[in-house]
């Protein structure tokens, strides 16, 4: 490829002389001598020393390595090392075979080892979308996805979650999680309505106190790993809640509205930002100088590196790959490092020519490598590059279990009660009914175990909801489960039917349709009101469900949202072993038609935002 272009010779002439020496490794800042340890080795050194000593040590292709992060599927850790790679990750569901802690570590430690074997022996940050707990590895505490985490309306616990699903991270050699989504759900036919904390900016700015928990006291300790605030713009305020549609809204909006948790996120120091997919006003997000160097870096005054998103950069211009003048858009942007998972061989050498020719600058360049590198620096990974497998022992473990159980007692809503609930323990007869009464895979939902998720009872260690209801009943109860409701008589004293969505996430999570119960649902819920025996529905979805013609037929209703491994925390609220205490952070909507619905925009929905009743003392 030629260095020049004739029509840009003047201009690029200096850029491509500088380029030159880093090509040829020559130092642009005196060295110390070959047998001194160059400072950037001193753990006693300052960051900003040992990152400035780095920098200078480092080629064009070094810089331009350190700004791409490929995929574990289409670099091995020889080829990691050889294209200079700054990071790895895993898509969703990308896993080592087996897909343990030790296999996690092992997959980790070998792409450390290759990059600390080469000539600077930068080390690599691997990169997992861990959202609701470590939900790639088989075994990990997976915890309520943020919508539950919303009603619960308990920042502390959020917190502790954040240091639970960080320790288990690490644990696996893993030091960079894309968590937390701070979007702002503001249309519930949106995919991504789940990853949302609530409907209005107070619900993700209060609960980003996960990012503390998430990094911790110090980024180097051993149980903390780099969080990411995302997705940086606006991507739960699309037209129609069309995923990485467009939103439609004027900058005051977008300040109002979606900037707030991206601030309180940088209060907290978190360490990354990822760019969002959606467009703001026509305008891919990935392409927007203002949104990321002057918003974002500039107002907010962001000091760590920029991500895009899975190939974002391909969507600048709506059509698929991606060009040099996407990359040289994105990175001028000030996107600091690319999420290019399989392409990134052609990413390297499209960025290197736009340096040569002068259309990307050295000083964004350095700027970018500085940025990724202070981090690498903080999190101590130039001392300690391998995975501390101490910590695995507490993986998965009852502690950790606990904190996640007591995240889905507090996340239930209860929006109905006509004395049908709290469940007698004793001397009680209880039918359990409905696809996600027994389902452990419908009950975590998407981000589990793989990208969209997948249905299956044991799909995951943990307890389903009919689980945690079988073990509470007490003396001389009954408790039988058939899915269809099969079986169901008069005899018995209340039937709880756990009904709602399965697994998702974005793109096939899209609801434009409407958001109305499946036919398996409103089947069984009219066969269960038949049988005259008084009924609870339990909603296990991502989002408020169009329930409105059912709940005349029903006692209770109990909102459980997507509460994870622990199901048994469901039973918890049901038996009143736990006075329910979550408050909606969404709107619930008389049907869909009303979409979008939010606090303040005047629409009477079918719950308020901030409903939830508790259960008055009783005796049993």
């Amino acid at each position: 490829m030629p260095l020049l272009r004739t029509t840009r010779s003047l201009r690029a002439t200096r850029t491509t002389v500088l380029a030159g020496l880093l090509l040829a490794g020559t130092a642009v800042v005196p060295m110390a001598s070959a047998s001194a340890t160059p400072l950037y080795r001193n753990p006693h050194a300052s960051v900003s020393e040992r990152v400035k000593d780095l920098m200078a040590r480092m080629t064009l292709d070094d810089k331009v390595g350190q700004m791409t992060q490929g995929e574990r599927g289409a670099a091995t850790p020889a080829q990691s090392a050889a294209a200079r790679l700054g990071s790895i990750l895993s898509g969703g569901g990308s896993t080592p075979t087996p897909n343990t802690p030790a296999g996690w570590a092992d997959m980790v430690d070998a792409y450390q080892k290759a990059a600390t074997s080469t000539g600077l022996g930068i080390p690599i940050i691997y990169g997992a979308d861990a959202v609701h707990g470590h939900n790639n590895v088989y075994g990990a505490t997976v915890f309520p996805h943020n919508i539950g985490l919303g009603a619960a309306n308990d920042p502390r616990l959020v917190e502790k979650i954040g240091a639970v699903t960080a320790e288990e991270t690490a644990a696996t050699g893993v030091k960079w999680a894309f968590a937390p989504c701070l979007c702002v759900a503001r249309d519930d036919r949106w995919g991504r309505t789940y990853e949302s904390f609530g409907e209005i900016p107070r619900n993700a700015v209060e609960n980003s106190v996960v990012i503390e928990g998430l990094q911790g006291r110090e980024l180097d300790d051993n149980t903390s790993v780099l969080a990411t605030a995302k997705h940086f713009i606006g991507d739960g305020g699309t037209t129609g809640g069309d995923d990485q549609g467009n939103t439609q809204i004027s900058l005051d909006e977008l300040r109002r509205i979606h900037l707030p948790p991206f601030r309180a996120a940088v209060d907290h120091g978190v360490g990354s930002v990822m760019i969002s997919f959606n467009s703001w006003n026509g305008v891919k997000d990935h392409g927007n100088k203002f949104l990321i160097t002057d918003l974002l870096k500039g107002e907010l005054r962001f000091s760590g590196f920029v991500i895009s998103d899975w190939n974002g950069i391909d969507q600048i211009d709506g059509q698929e790959g991606f060009t040099a003048a996407e990359v040289k858009q994105a990175v001028n942007a000030g996107i600091d490092m690319i999420m290019v998972p399989y392409d990134y061989r052609k990413f390297i050498d499209t960025l290197k020519a736009e340096v040569l020719n002068g259309d990307v600058p050295m000083s964004r360049i350095d700027d970018a490598n500085r940025r990724i590198l202070t981090k690498k620096f903080e999190l101590g990974l130039f001392e300690h590059p391998y995975t501390d497998r101490s910590l695995q022992q507490d993986f998965g473990s009852a502690a950790h279990r606990a904190v996640a159980r007591q995240a889905v007692r507090e996340s239930q809503v209860l929006l109905k009660n006509d004395g049908v609930l709290p469940l007698a323990k004793r001397n009680n007869k209880i039918f359990v009914a409905g696809k996600n009464a027994n389902d452990m895979g419908n009950q975590a939902g998407g981000w589990t175990l793989t990208w969209q998720g997948q249905s299956g009872e044991r799909v995951i260690p943990g307890t389903t909801i009919l689980d945690g209801i079988k073990a509470g009943a007490g003396k001389d109860t009954v408790v039988t489960y058939d899915r269809a409701g099969g079986g169901i008589d008069s005899g018995y004293n209340v039937a709880v039917a756990v009904v709602g969505e399965t697994p998702y996430a974005e793109g096939d999570g899209d609801r434009p349709g409407g958001l109305g119960l499946d036919a398996e649902d409103l089947a069984l819920i009219a066969k269960l009101k038949a049988s005259g025996v008084p009924l609870v529905v339990v909603t296990v979805s991502g989002r408020p469900l169009d329930i409105a013609a059912q709940l005349p037929s029903v006692k209770g209703l109990v909102a459980a949202w997507l509460p994870g491994s622990e199901g048994a925390g469901v039973a918890d609220v049901l038996y009143g072993d736990y006075n329910p205490t979550g408050k909606l952070s969404f709107t619930w909507p008389k049907s869909s038609s009303q979409e979008p619905i939010n606090a303040g925009d005047g629409k009477q929905g079918l719950f308020p935002y901030g409903y939830g009743l508790s259960y008055r003392r009783h005796h049993r």
